[in-house]
């Protein structure tokens, strides 16, 4: 819940115009999720071929008496194609169940939204050492009934709630290690080939100063970037150091 609409629109065309002069690693794709008033605005104002909007959540509703709520449908007429479903923050405050993200998941994809779902453990679990089990469970329930066609629009995203905003810090070998996990739910679950082409995103107080270390770890595709991407020179430093892979 960050910038009014013109701050928006500003910080998105520095980023596209970034994007259109950074011809150093054209395999980047960049996708701004931005608050729900500026969706429209950002997605029709885009110009570079490799960045695209998305919504930072949805209603589990298709439609009606829901006051406030924005359905999938909504989000897709703005002209975005991604939705981020299961946010640690929404799962804290909103007290999202895997079940609703569930439920989130399966009317962003009949939308024709790509999925960004998000799992990972808090501060707690971790230090219980039950943090496998916490995902695992985020991962099954979030993903029940998605079969394999629709899972080939899902991206995961990793949010190791521990290390968010708290003064902690993940290793990139603790990101490794639980990317690698997910990866093997994901191939138990839809297939090994599945597996290696889902990108799987890391989404830990990612910044210009540890990025191109976790970009370097073979199981990290990319990142969920918070506070960094509120500020152009940030973002697009971590965007110049994602390795061509």
């Amino acid at each position: 819940m960050n910038k009014n609409l013109s701050e928006g629109l500003s910080l998105a065309k520095a980023i596209d115009e970034f994007m259109i002069g950074n011809n150093q690693n054209n395999d980047v794709e960049v996708i701004l999720c931005t608050p729900y008033i500026h969706l429209a605005h950002i997605a029709g104002s885009l110009k570079a071929g490799n960045i695209s909007c998305g919504a930072q959540d949805c209603s589990d509703k298709e439609s009606g008496a829901y006051t406030g709520e924005v359905s999938a449908a909504m989000i897709y007429s703005t002209g975005a194609r991604y939705v981020i479903t299961g946010h640690s923050e929404r799962r804290k405050y909103h007290n999202e169940s895997d079940e609703l993200v569930n439920e989130k998941i399966s009317l962003a994809l009949e939308n024709k939204l790509r999925v960004i779902f998000c799992c990972g453990e808090d501060k707690d679990e971790r230090e219980r050492g039950i943090h496998h089990d916490i995902v695992r469970s985020q991962v099954e329930k979030g993903l029940a009934g998605i079969d394999s066609g629709d899972f080939s629009n899902i991206i995961i995203a990793y949010e190791p709630v521990w290390a968010i905003g708290t003064g902690l810090t993940a290793s990139s070998e603790q990101a490794q290690e639980m990317h690698a996990y997910i990866r093997s739910l994901i191939s138990r679950l839809y297939g090994k080939e599945q597996a290696e082409n889902t990108a799987i995103l890391y989404g830990g107080s990612c910044k210009p100063s540890n990025s191109a270390e976790l970009f370097s770890m073979e199981d990290v595709d990319g990142g969920l970037i918070g506070g960094a991407s509120l500020k152009e020179d940030d973002f697009c430093k971590i965007i110049e150091t994602f390795p061509a892979k």
